[in-house]
């Protein structure tokens, strides 16, 4: 059942009541998979949709109802919002509330977003809010979706390791922070594999981004993987990637907004000695470092923030934090130094959130309360890392390297 509330769209939806397939007609319903038995819950992800305009969404999800309930969810392209929300009991309930950023490649009638034909296919870039509900026992009674156009916006630029990767096993930490900025806070991530400042920018991107910033939110910039591979003249790290970097800035700051830097994501490559890793990005972390400093703008470091997180596992262990699986989990062997997979995209998200209380930005106060500081020094126990994947896999490796 939909209704339009005073201050703009509003939708309420009870799902112990019969739900239709999504279609555009209704504009909202069951969408990817065949609609589940709510009456007789099961370990089956199932997926909601609602058709709305671009712009920010506060959803509130009443959970339970059901034995043992244990529900994860995820936003548009596998997003993790909220994860292990346990009801034991039959009666139990619990409401979990956040904001999803919704959007379109539509900039304004006449202009779009260029994105790849990969891109297509993404939950990110519909005409409509997508949920995911998951875990060992996903247990939905109710759905709330408002518009909500005054919490501030964090938007993220850059590549595959940021970008909402939309298939398992993939992950990137820009769909894991998530999990733990609350819900006056909206992530807008317009990240996409194999990019560069320069294409980023040149596919409209930027502008995109422009549209819709205001004083207030936050601009994330990680790049440099795939700009190392730029050869024409003027390129490398200390001119057009640079260049790039301050465009950024410039534009950023003539609204009034905050930007913020992430030096790359390192690749896990170790030296034959097993104990220490090879610098794969030469001298892009320090061109970032340069501008960062000559027009004083905060900087994460996450290549050392990773690097530590690899020679603090080893050769062996820091391979279950990429996308490292025998040939019988996905039907092909995937070994890749690049991109993480969920547990590792969840250690670098982890990374940021830490970057972002070193430099004490008011992000901080968007904190959930069951945060817990991180040390890449100290990380998680990938044995002890819980993932329901999502049904949405393919084994072909993202743009970039």
């Amino acid at each position: 059942m939909l209704a339009l509330s005073a201050q703009g769209q509003s939708f309420d939806f009870d799902l112990t009541k019969p739900q239709p397939n999504y279609n555009e007609q209704d504009g909202y319903g069951f969408d990817i998979l065949p609609a589940p038995n709510m009456k007789k819950p099961s370990a089956q992800p199932f997926f909601f949709s609602v058709k709305v305009p671009d712009g920010n969404y506060r959803v509130r999800v009443e959970l339970g109802g059901v034995k043992n309930g244990n529900t994860t969810v995820r936003a548009e392209s596998r997003r993790l919002m909220m994860d292990k929300i346990l009801t034991p009991k039959k009666n139990d309930v619990q409401t979990v509330e956040f904001v999803v950023n919704k959007r379109s490649p539509m900039i304004d009638g006449q202009k779009r977003v260029m994105i790849k034909d990969r891109e297509k296919d993404y939950l990110d870039w519909d005409d409509r809010l997508t949920l995911e509900f998951n875990g060992p026992q996903p247990a939905v009674r109710s759905i709330h979706i408002e518009r909500d156009d005054m919490v501030p916006t964090v938007y993220l630029c850059g590549n595959s390791t940021v970008v909402d990767q939309n298939y398992e096993p993939w992950a990137s930490w820009g769909q894991m922070i998530t999990r733990w900025l609350g819900p006056d806070v909206a992530i807008s991530n317009h990240a996409e594999s194999g990019l560069t400042c320069r294409t980023f920018i040149g596919s409209n991107r930027l502008e995109k981004i422009l549209k819709t910033l205001k004083k207030d939110d936050y601009v994330f910039v990680e790049f440099g993987h795939n700009d190392e591979k730029e050869h024409r003249p003027g390129d490398g790290a200390w001119y057009h990637y640079q260049y790039q970097l301050k465009i950024f800035v410039d534009e950023v700051r003539k609204v009034g907004a905050q930007i913020v830097f992430c030096t790359p994501t390192q690749r896990r490559q170790f030296e034959s000695d097993g104990k220490s890793i090879r610098n794969t990005h030469g001298d892009f972390p320090a061109a970032m470092k340069q501008v960062a400093e000559r027009e004083q703008v905060p900087l994460i470091d996450l290549t050392t923030m990773t690097t530590q997180l690899y020679l603090a596992t080893g050769p062996e262990e820091s391979k279950h934090m990429l996308v490292h699986y025998p040939k019988e989990a996905y039907g092909r062997e995937l070994a890749d130094n690049t991109h993480f997979n969920p547990f590792g995209a969840s250690q670098v998200a982890k990374c940021v959130v830490m970057g972002i209380k070193q430099l004490n930005l008011p992000l901080v106060k968007y904190l959930r309360d069951d945060w817990k500081d991180f040390n890449p020094n100290h990380p998680d126990d990938w044995r002890s890392f819980e993932w329901a994947p999502s049904p949405i896999v393919e084994n072909q490796k993202p743009d970039g390297n």
